[in-house]
């Protein structure tokens, strides 16, 4: 049935993608013979690259070229339902200051976002500093999402979430991401207990100057639709090497996201470490009533008939 879904939902992307393509160069005239669009100065464009590497059971990697925006959600003039709001985000991270989305917009009738990040800022004084981020990390082909807090400095996260068919669910993300400015990085590595740091991914890119692309329409058509194709041929490689394939856990531990949340705390009230690509050690620690309060996770299920 799963296949079967997937299928038609190709097809059906690929229907609407085309007839959607076709009159983007009459939306983009349109617009600019009655200069109804003002300028979009809460949003700045980033052009770089995603990085992927995986260590076990084989040495597979691959690049591809991205493009994304980096919105001032307060400045914002409304509110993509897909995405919180600068007010949620503030009440969720305890900040009072600017939030900036990073994220590949939708194109053409087509969403695709492995990964999305909040940069929440707290104002003290004089002085604005990036305090918290939050994740938003979407699953392909199933659209399930876990959204969640991580330091950008460096933090440690139980995985949470069924991000690839050809990696379980144990171990933890090592994430971290720069305060973007003329460029930006963001990074994840995967520290297993059992395979160590196996797999990386990470995305560099620079800021383009503010009149390089005037209508953003045009500027990331067809973006998530490369993002998608990217993912699906490579799965394709992986499954070709004879790498395990691995159910979603929904079939065979129904209660991971509550396992996920325990990984977590302990991740937390330990301090686990995966440094050198070894198994943390616990520190004498337990989950009683000193642990840690949990760290802010949300789940968003997957849509019919996935779920």
């Amino acid at each position: 049935m799963e296949i079967v879904y997937l299928l038609c939902s190709i097809l059906y992307n690929l229907v609407t993608t085309i007839i959607l393509s076709l009159l983007l160069p009459f939306q983009a005239l349109i617009r600019l013979r009655l200069r109804r669009s003002p300028p979009e100065t809460h949003i700045s464009l980033y052009e770089g690259t995603v990085y992927h590497q995986r260590r076990h059971p084989l040495n597979h990697s691959f690049q591809y070229p991205v493009r994304y925006a980096l919105i001032d959600l307060q400045r914002a003039p409304s509110t993509n339902h897909l995405h919180l709001s600068a007010h949620q985000a503030r009440q969720i991270t305890h900040t009072n200051g600017p939030v900036l989305l990073l994220t590949i917009p939708p194109s053409v009738g087509y969403q695709q976002n492995p990964l999305s990040v909040y940069y929440c800022y707290h104002v003290q004084g004089t002085c604005t500093s990036l305090k918290k981020c939050i994740a938003e990390v979407t699953n392909t082909p199933w659209a399930e999402r876990v959204s969640f807090i991580f330091n950008p400095h460096s933090d440690l996260v139980a995985k949470a979430l069924h991000v690839s068919p050809f990696m379980d669910m144990l171990g933890s993300w090592n994430i971290k991401a720069s305060d973007p400015g003329e460029s930006l990085t963001v990074s994840i590595s995967v520290h297993h207990p059992d395979l160590g740091n196996y797999f990386t991914a990470s995305l560099i890119a620079k800021r383009l100057p503010s009149s390089s692309e005037s209508d953003h329409a045009i500027f990331f058509w067809l973006m998530p639709h490369k993002v998608a194709v990217w993912i699906y041929w490579h799965a394709i490689k992986l499954w070709w090497k004879n790498v395990a394939f691995v159910q979603h856990p929904r079939y065979t531990v129904p209660t991971y996201r509550e396992e996920a949340l325990k990984r977590d705390k302990k991740l937390q009230c330990c301090g686990l470490s995966d440094e050198g690509g070894e198994r943390g050690k616990e520190h004498g620690c337990c989950l009683g009533e000193t642990s840690p309060k949990g760290r802010w996770f949300r789940w968003r299920d997957a849509k019919w008939p996935w779920s």
